[in-house]
């Protein structure tokens, strides 16, 4: 095979502003630990800060103290960035909103896409940011992308347009028993 194969997303880079309106979003608002800080091995007059997603991943920005925050969007453009997407518990999904308007951002509302439900706001320099959170858990030893793949066979199979609640169930239970067929001692 001449494919590269990827483990996962190891970081992503965001261009920020100043340092202190990158903490004070992805610490302050979002709760992401700030992790260090060093400067730009590429361009050393900025500095990179390291945030922690959730996931023991990173998020790290470069910032520049001669840049200001620019709330305006970032283009919708081929080839850029559309959003990024963070991971919320139901705990935490229902308290979004409330959270958001009290500290005066402006959001989407509860957006219903099936599978899982999602918040849409925008971060101080106008990179859209999701909160998203999925309405089901995985089996043991399944991933939320192994029931999502059934379930989209599932949703085809059907006919249906995009997948519901029905096909998540139906695919929850496909890969319990399957799990539980390989269990079994050969008749």
């Amino acid at each position: 095979m001449n494919r590269l194969q990827t483990q996962g997303v190891h970081h992503i880079t965001l261009n920020g502003a100043d340092r202190q309106t990158s903490i004070d979003f992805w610490e302050g608002v979002l709760g992401m630990p700030f992790v260090f800080e060093q400067p730009n091995l590429d361009a050393p007059e900025e500095g990179h800060l390291y945030f922690d997603p959730g996931d023991g991943r990173l998020i790290t920005i470069f910032t520049n103290e001669n840049r200001r925050a620019d709330p305006t969007p970032v283009a919708d453009a081929i080839g850029s960035v559309h959003h990024l997407a963070f991971a919320v518990s139901q705990a935490m999904y229902s308290q979004v909103v409330a959270r958001l308007d009290t500290r005066g951002i402006r959001h989407s509302g509860e957006v219903d896409r099936g599978f899982m439900n999602s918040i849409y706001f925008r971060e101080p320099l106008g990179q859209l940011i999701e909160l998203a959170s999925y309405r089901f858990v995985p089996p043991e030893g399944y991933t939320h992308t192994d029931v999502l793949a059934e379930a989209f066979r599932i949703r085809v199979a059907a006919g249906d347009d995009s997948i519901g609640d029905s096909h998540l169930a139906d695919a929850i239970e496909a890969l319990v028993h399957r799990r539980w067929a390989r269990m079994k001692p050969n008749d």
